[in-house]
């Protein structure tokens, strides 16, 4: 048995806030969406909250299962993630939505393969840096497989095409390789041949050089590609202090697209105001102080880079989210974990909670 003081409430606390507010969030934000779209107002909630429940059940799983149980099934759970990505581009079982194919449906269940790949990331290197920790000054056994590896599950989000995605992906895979001690002029020489390709790759895609555009004046096609942007603006503006109160947002109301999903953080600021805003921040700031706490517990460095990895997931696809919500980074479509409807992306961050909660377990083992 478990002791009490050997969990980290404060992590499993966070966590549950968090997932409390995601679903009184998306129902806020969606019940006239659900309605007009579905006839009942309550389908998206019903739903979020079915995730839920079943994203605790994973969890509880998850902290029950010893976290070095990962290090024999890194390569399969690798390769069974790029088959899952790689499927998105089989006709009849990847599925196109918004002009992206990022969904899988396979025995009548759709998920989207990104989403657990990431894990299957943090994973991998966690795996990797550990075992080459007297070796990973060398550019051939220290930075080249722990960048080309996880490259190629970056290139094939990028294909789907998700550049907030991928761009996420990619920042973890530095954050993760940066913190184990890889050389530095490795990693910056990485960065230094990955912004011609970040050039080429937006200039092909002309969305993408869109929502740079729209970035840097959204006023520019307010009516067009600029609208989400300031509609977000607005929803911010408007919230004040203590928002507009819990369900009588208005920019939900058909004017911010899909509200309940990436703009969530928006709704957030005009219902709950800036008292709303600060409490999810300061929710995000203790994940990731009791993450990197867990991550410092760990007996073995393979605990500490997995503690790490997770933690920085979870942390920096927030952080990503906001920025773009509030207008600092162009826009992408990245959900605010535990926070933003979707099923698949709340499955695996409930699954990542409890492996840390495992590692923090077995840190705690006399």
């Amino acid at each position: 048995m478990v002791r009490t003081r050997d969990v980290d409430r404060l992590l499993i606390i966070t966590t549950l806030f968090l997932v409390a507010a995601g679903v009184v969030m998306v129902y806020s934000t969606s019940y006239v969406l659900a309605m007009t779209r579905f006839g009942d107002e309550h389908f998206f909630v019903k739903r979020q909250l079915a995730f839920a429940l079943v994203g605790v059940a994973l969890f509880v799983l998850a902290t029950r299962v010893h976290y070095r149980v990962y290090r024999k099934l890194t390569y399969p759970i690798l390769i069974l993630a790029a088959v899952f990505l790689g499927l998105i581009f089989v006709p009849g079982i990847g599925h196109e939505v918004g002009g992206a194919r990022r969904w899988v449906e396979i025995a009548g269940i759709t998920f989207q393969p990104s989403e657990p790949a990431k894990l299957a990331v943090v994973l991998f290197l966690a795996y990797s840096l550990s075992s080459k920790k007297d070796r990973l000054k060398r550019f051939s056994t220290g930075f080249l497989p722990n960048v080309l590896i996880p490259g190629v599950i970056v290139a094939l989000v990028m294909a789907e095409p998700d550049f907030g995605g991928a761009m996420a992906l990619g920042l973890l895979v530095l954050i993760m390789n940066f913190t184990a001690g890889v050389r530095m002029s490795h990693l910056a020489g990485l960065m230094a041949l990955t912004l011609p390709a970040l050039y080429l790759v937006v200039t092909k895609f002309g969305y993408m050089m869109q929502r740079i555009l729209v970035f840097l004046d959204p006023w520019k096609d307010p009516e067009g590609a600029g609208f989400q942007v300031i509609q977000s603006f607005l929803a911010f503006g408007s919230g004040g202090i203590w928002g507009a109160g819990l369900g009588e947002g208005k920019q939900k109301l058909f004017y911010l697209p899909e509200a309940h999903t990436d703009f969530i953080f928006s709704v957030i600021g005009e219902e709950l105001g800036l008292v709303g805003v600060t409490t999810i921040i300061c929710l995000y700031i203790l994940f990731l102080l009791s993450g990197t706490r867990t991550a410092m517990k760990a007996k073995d460095l393979f605990g500490t880079y997995l503690a790490l990895g997770l933690t920085f997931m979870v942390v920096l696809q927030a952080a990503l989210n906001m920025a773009v919500v509030l207008g600092i980074l162009p826009p992408k479509g990245l959900p605010l974990p535990f926070v933003s409807y979707g099923g698949t992306s709340l499955l695996v961050s409930m699954v990542s909670v409890g492996i840390i909660i495992n590692i923090y377990i077995n840190g705690n083992e006399a």
